[in-house]
């Protein structure tokens, strides 16, 4: 192992945010991934895929992404309780 393999770890720590931060983090990523998947369905089926289909998704994601973002920190304290319904934790 050379000294750039061992040190990567410690560098990488460095750069993440604390474990408070997990609901923020998951919301976003969450958000950010479903936003544009929906926008990528959403744009085709309503206007086909031609030279104009990625400006037309991105267009739609800039508008998406920051309403899911809200809606899952909204929706979260429900989904959660909804999950304890359901879900054994034993």
């Amino acid at each position: 192992m050379n000294s750039s393999t061992s040190s990567s770890p410690s560098r990488l720590s460095t750069f993440k945010l604390h474990r408070r931060y997990t609901p923020f983090v998951f919301a976003f990523f969450m958000a950010g991934i479903m936003a544009f998947l929906m926008c990528c369905t959403i744009v085709a089926a309503n206007t086909g895929f031609d030279s104009g289909y990625v400006r037309r998704v991105f267009s739609a994601y800039a508008l998406a992404m920051p309403v899911a973002f809200f809606c899952v920190m909204m929706v979260r304290p429900l989904v959660l309780k909804l999950v304890a319904l359901t879900v054994h934790t034993h």
